[in-house]
């Protein structure tokens, strides 16, 4: 299993509209990507407009061939991508 980490910072003010919809983007787009486990939201505290998004996969490839290189990564970024204030960092983990 994997763990893609993303860092994510938006634009201030947008807090509500922002998961709302990433929500949405997981749900309606990331969800139905093969390898796919799931999914949790961490929020900022000292820093409001930073979330991390944490994303399980079956493999690394599920994320990075299966997913990234695909329509449905489009889909994602049309609904997530213009709350970025900056382009969000990704890595990625193994379990142990």
């Amino acid at each position: 299993m994997i763990l893609e980490v993303v860092d994510i910072r938006i634009h201030v003010g947008q807090n509500a509209a922002f998961v709302h919809d990433l929500g949405r983007g997981v749900n309606d787009v990331i969800a139905k990507a093969t390898g796919f486990i799931s999914h949790k939201l961490h929020h900022g505290i000292e820093s409001p407009e930073r979330y991390l998004l944490h994303i399980f996969w079956n493999t690394l490839e599920d994320h990075t061939v299966g997913f990234r290189e695909s329509e449905a990564f489009g889909q994602w970024r049309s609904i997530v991508g213009p709350y970025f204030a900056e382009p969000p960092k990704v890595e990625h983990f193994n379990l142990l």
